[in-house]
């Protein structure tokens, strides 16, 4: 785990940046007021509608960005109480630097949806007044910004927020109505401020699925650490070898191959003359198992050479079977087929299906596994065609006539033998 989080460091550090989107566009608009000075019998009660902005913003990194901001205030002056209307349009460009105090503060270890940006910047302002004075020229100032915005992540490309900034302009001519000039005898420390109070949205663009806003490099290394346990978990399943033949199971063609047998590069037993019996196991079998060229089903010799009856009670016609299965090994249907060939040659016979288990287990599981092997043995010779009425089928449990540590040796008794009448 510790080397898996020290490589993931050192990768952060190259990647991180293209790890998140660095463009937002911010869409945002609300009510405004403005400060002194206003000439005498104008006022603004409170905050007043209405004032909309439009921003772009660049994040170089998780912490730090900057936002090219365009706003528009429309500031009316209230008529009650003797007061007298007017409206100023008021214009602004803001080049501000952009503080993502989420990552900078850790706010992102209390909440995956709430951020906090801090903004603050200068630029350009223009005055329009239009009422009572209509001037040939705007007043112009230098515009100072300084700000507030809580987020609410509503999703990957998108959030909502809510905004506080202080505007201050610097330079201003006239009073906000227009109706006075300010010179330096007149003039205040709070001259020129504006209070904006917004609301709005944060459309995130780019091709990632987390913005700047959002990213924290700590949760990406945590996910990263977590995708490699994945990765390594899968690679950890993709390597087990459930017939421990050497070629693990996802390129295994062949999982439950015989234990010991030799394997080509798919994990199919070496077969190399194609009848189905491995290549490793055949002289093992030998004693067990009737070759081909010994079958003579019209044999009535009596010496020399044995009965198909011989070989059949005698034990060296088996089917044997997979580990802990009721599935016959591929080459015990030729077996089957012995004793199918013979029965149909000697309608009056009947034949007993005997079953067996090897040691391993338990002993009544393993009684219960026998009397199965039989029973799908005799299933198979019914389907044949074989009369139910001429086969019986029992379960023996253990063969104990083995070493039991060995697995050659076990094969051999987990197997089906008949015996004829």
């Amino acid at each position: 785990m510790l080397a898996v989080a020290l490589i993931s460091s050192a990768t952060f550090a190259q990647d991180s940046a293209s790890a998140f989107n660095k463009w937002s566009v911010e869409l945002g608009g609300g009510l405004t007021k403005p400060s002194s000075p206003l000439a005498p019998g104008y006022r603004v009660k409170g905050m007043a509608p209405y004032q909309a902005s439009l921003g772009v913003r660049y994040m170089m990194n998780e912490k730090v960005g900057l936002r090219a901001t365009f706003g528009y205030n429309d500031i009316s002056g209230d008529d009650e109480g003797g007061f007298l209307p007017f409206e100023t349009k008021y214009y602004r460009a803001s080049l501000e630097g952009v503080v993502n105090l989420r990552n900078v503060l850790g706010f992102n270890d209390f909440s995956n949806s709430f951020g906090l940006l801090f903004h603050g910047g200068g630029g350009y302002s223009s005055i329009d007044y239009q009422e009572p004075v209509d001037l040939d020229e705007n007043d112009s100032a230098f515009n100072l910004v300084a700000g507030i915005t809580p987020q609410i992540k509503l999703g990957n490309r998108v959030a909502f927020f809510a905004d506080v900034s202080l505007i201050s302009n610097v330079g201003m001519e006239r009073s906000w109505e227009g109706t006075q000039l300010i010179t330096s005898n007149n003039r205040r420390i709070d001259d020129g401020l504006l209070y904006n109070v917004s609301a709005g949205f944060n459309i995130y663009l780019g091709k990632n699925d987390v913005h700047a806003d959002w990213y924290s490099k700590e949760d990406a290394m945590m996910s990263e650490i977590e995708e490699l346990q994945e990765r390594l978990s899968k690679v950890e399943t993709d390597m087990i070898d459930t017939d421990q033949d050497g070629v693990p199971d996802y390129l295994d063609r062949e999982k439950n191959t015989m234990s010991g047998v030799a394997v080509n590069t798919k994990g199919i037993a070496v077969d190399k003359n194609n009848n189905g019996i491995p290549d490793e196991i055949e002289p093992s079998l030998d004693a067990r198992y009737l070759n081909k060229n010994d079958y003579n089903p019209n044999s009535n010799s009596t010496s020399g050479s044995s009965t198909v009856k011989d070989l059949l009670d005698k034990g060296y016609v088996n089917v044997y079977f997979e580990f802990n299965s009721t599935r016959p090994q591929t080459y015990s249907l030729e077996a089957i087929n012995y004793l199918k060939v013979y029965m149909n040659e000697n309608p009056s016979a009947t034949a007993q299906l005997i079953g067996y288990a090897d040691e391993l287990g338990d002993a009544t599981y393993n009684t219960n596994l026998s009397e199965k092997r039989a029973k799908k043995v005799y299933d198979i010779l019914v389907a044949s065609g074989v009369s139910e009425s001429r086969l019986s089928h029992t379960g023996s449990g253990e063969d104990t006539s083995v070493d039991k540590g060995s697995s050659e040796a076990r094969q051999l008794v987990r197997r089906v033998t008949f015996k004829l009448n």
